[in-house]
């Protein structure tokens, strides 16, 4: 286990390269870290300064909590279960009863040790739970451990009749990382579990690692996740145990992750679609044990599979379906650059047959599919089970193995607090309502390049561009929110960058993590995140676990009831464009979500909103662009829009439409702006998901586009008339699609604004399934 875990260590450290500028306070570049072998990980040891600038007593509420401060000793044999639920929950946070909040945000904080637990760490909304990166702690499960898993992201209330603590589709704003978690105390035969980590956007798990039993017939697993709408998760261990994860979700994307001595590796219940890059599985029975063949509603299954970048060793089965699909749709699969070692069935069903050979030495898989694939303009599509044409891959989208590129969420485990500056200690306030530009931008004029700008919690408001400059690492503290508002962004004929990151032209490292980047409305002309630095090395400039949050959250006023659903969205301007990628970006995101809010967090959390986000994600980069568990919601005009773009791999993308189109129909309440090359619309026309246009090397591997309401009607889904198009790029574009979900759309797929691709061929559940497309 420990050459695994420090492995994932290695990984997450992140080291500066050469940046296009120096703070004035800098003398030399940051260089690496200086912290010495003994010292704790810096987030223990900074000055913690955070608030909760909307909560009802943002004075005395506590943002950052050190659960020894609470009483857990860390010693292996303390029972320190309550005294971690009490570091999770005091201060009236959002546990059950409770739907959601943004202003009771909380970073539990485990030192180096191992906390004996008897039951579930239960994890509230809006919680980020953060183990030391440099030793990571181990949550060590008793031998008579009682409930649902070590850490419950959302709980079964006791006779509840299967209710839980939160919705699942609206079980956002979590993140657990830096653990290890042991299940060997309790006994082989026992319903142990790891993670219940039944989430949606705005999620993750990082640098996690699951020792379970492997003696015959254990009951172990390392994830539960029996519903959701997620999600990411990233640099995970799964050691023995009956399943390494158990996973059932609309959609998920997962980077990196290692399956050693399961009796099965991954089984997948249902979604709508997954994908998985970069997987590893050592000395497993089967790999993937899949649940398919559910063609309904009310027997959804697993409708979408695509596997990339997958070394596989000692492993009777690689992937094994539970019913044939006997020459039609049964549940889409993808696989990309699989690569066996003795593994004799590559895809089998249960029962025995085998629908690909592997081999008992090595084999490739290069590009196989079972579904049915489409090209071009033609409407007929081939159900396939065989190779599938492969992508073209860029070689800068590529590590030195092959694989595409993927780099770990940047922790600065080898840092010492003195190589950070807070951004609090420099002036800030970061209440939601002082301007803190000038404050803010001084930061970053004397800091960037040689220290590591650290957020305390808090809603920083600014009223003008904040620039910051190529050599930035930022790091904020239970998602702190950069929030634009007045006079600067309210003009659409006028738009204006809110945060502009890198000059034009500018190279070098910039890395943003557990920001918010959101606006105070109206704000029509906002720029939320413009993006305009290029990598000086792969990878060093990107984003993760950071979101653009538009309205229905406390401060932004643009929530319920002067926004529910109804009011005429031109009353309520969150942004003129979520996050723009200009043409010499380069830019690596993982865990992003552009989320134009389709509902009030901090009103009753369900109650509906009508705003208007004039687009979500515009890339005109030439790349290299990695996006990687991205997602963009609810844009009036689209949610990615590839224009000129070059270089990509997207995967898994996800989307929704506006609820209240197209009444009004898109563009309205915008108008187009040929400075952004925006689409034309057709009067019946509503926001496209994906919209492509004179780009080139676009790998789209996994996406889902759903549009549920037809003017807040959901009557559109049983047909699925929702809207007509939704997918739509030009003849001159090269794309390859693979695993292609859509709901409540016509066709699925379009070119040059014609609708190809008709649903009702690829039914595939509640959703309909392309394998592959390509013009």
């Amino acid at each position: 286990m420990k050459f695994y875990l420090y492995t994932l260590l290695a990984s997450a450290l992140s080291f500066p390269s050469a940046v296009y500028a120096l703070g004035s306070a800098c003398s030399s570049a940051l260089g690496p870290g200086t912290a010495a072998p003994g010292d704790p990980y810096w987030l223990q040891s900074i000055q913690h300064q955070g608030t909760a600038a909307f909560n009802s007593d943002p004075s005395t509420y506590q943002v950052y909590r050190n659960v020894m401060d609470f009483g857990a000793k860390g010693d292996g044999v303390t029972d320190d279960t309550a005294a971690i639920n009490d570091a999770i929950s005091s201060g009236s946070r959002c546990g059950q009863g409770c739907n959601s909040t943004t202003v009771t945000p909380a970073v539990v904080f485990f030192p180096q040790g191992k906390y004996l637990v008897s039951s579930p760490i239960q994890v509230y909304y809006y919680t980020q739970l953060i183990g030391d990166a440099r030793i990571p702690p181990t949550l060590l499960a008793s031998s008579g451990f009682s409930g649902e898993a070590v850490i419950d992201a959302d709980p079964y209330i006791p006779n509840g009749y299967g209710a839980q603590w939160y919705t699942n589709q609206n079980n956002f704003f979590r993140s657990v990382r830096n653990f290890v978690i042991d299940l060997t105390q309790m006994p082989a035969s026992a319903s142990a579990t790891g993670l219940h980590w039944q989430v949606s956007q705005a999620t993750s798990l990082v640098n996690v690692v699951v020792n379970m039993s492997t003696a015959s017939g254990n009951n172990h697993q390392g994830i539960f996740m029996e519903n959701g709408s997620g999600g990411f998760m990233g640099d995970i261990i799964f050691n023995g145990g009956k399943y390494g994860v158990w996973v059932g979700n609309q959609q998920f994307t997962v980077r990196n992750i290692t399956v050693n001595n399961a009796a099965t590796a991954i089984y997948s219940s249902w979604n709508w679609g997954w994908t998985f890059q970069r997987v590893t599985i050592n000395n497993c029975q089967v790999g993937f044990d899949v649940a398919s063949g559910g063609l309904s509603e009310s027997n959804q299954t697993s409708e979408a599979l695509a596997i990339i970048d997958a070394v596989v060793t000692n492993t009777p089965i690689f992937l094994r379906s539970s019913t044939a699909s006997n020459g039609q749709l049964a549940g889409s699969i993808v696989l990309n650059n699989v690569q066996l070692n003795n593994v004799p069935t590559a895809v089998g069903v249960v029962g025995g047959a085998v629908v690909l050979q592997g081999s008992s030495g090595s084999t490739t898989i290069s590009s196989w599919g079972q579904g049915n694939t489409y090209s071009g303009t033609s409407s007929t599509g081939t159900f396939v089970q065989s190779d599938i044409p492969a992508p073209n891959k860029p070689a800068s989208l590529l590590d030195g193995s092959g694989f595409i590129f993927g780099k770990s969420h940047p922790q600065y485990a080898d840092y010492a607090v003195s190589q950070f500056i807070s951004v609090k200690s420099q002036g800030a306030k970061g209440d939601g309502t002082t301007d803190d530009t000038a404050t803010l931008q001084a930061v970053f004029n004397q800091y960037s390049g040689c220290r590591i700008i650290f957020f305390d919690a808090g809603t920083y408001y600014i009223t003008s561009t904040l620039t910051i400059p190529a050599g930035t690492q930022m790091v904020g503290e239970a998602w702190s929110v950069i929030m634009g508002g007045g006079s600067a962004f309210s003009s659409q004929s006028n738009p204006t960058p809110m945060v502009q990151v890198g000059a034009s032209g500018s190279s070098g490292v910039l890395e943003i993590s557990d920001i918010i980047f959101s606006t105070q409305g109206p704000a029509p002309g906002a720029v939320v995140v413009e993006w305009n630095v290029q990598e000086s090395s792969q990878g060093s400039a990107g984003i993760w676990d950071s979101y653009i949050r538009l309205g229905g959250a406390a401060g932004t006023n643009l929530q319920e009831p002067a926004c529910a659903a109804g009011v005429d969205p031109s009353s309520c301007y969150a942004a003129f464009l979520g996050l723009h990628l200009t043409s010499g970006s380069s830019a690596y995101l993982e865990g992003t979500w552009v989320w134009l809010a389709d509902h009030d967090l901090d009103g009753d959390g369900y109650t509906q909103l009508s705003l208007a986000s004039g687009r979500g994600i515009l890339s005109e980069s030439a790349g290299p662009v990695w996006m990687i568990g991205t997602a963009s919601e609810h844009h009036v005009m689209y949610q990615y829009g590839l224009i000129g773009a070059k270089n990509h791999y997207l995967g898994f993308i996800q989307t929704e439409t506006p609820y209240f189109q197209p009444d009004p129909a898109p563009p309205t309440p915008f108008t187009t702006n040929s400075d952004y090359n925006d689409p034309t619309f057709s009067n019946s026309q509503s926001a496209w998901g994906l919209y492509v246009q004179s780009s080139s090397d676009i790998l789209v591997f996994g996406a889902g586009h759903y549009s549920f309401y037809d003017n807040y009607s959901q009557d559109c889904l049983d047909t699925n008339s929702c809207q007509t198009q939704i997918v739509n790029t030009d003849s001159g574009s090269s794309i390859s699609i693979y695993s292609l979900s859509t709901v409540g759309t016509t066709y699925q797929v379009s070119v040059g604004g014609q609708g190809i691709v008709n649903q009702d061929a690829n039914v595939n559940g509640f959703a309909s399934t392309i394998t592959y497309w390509a013009p």
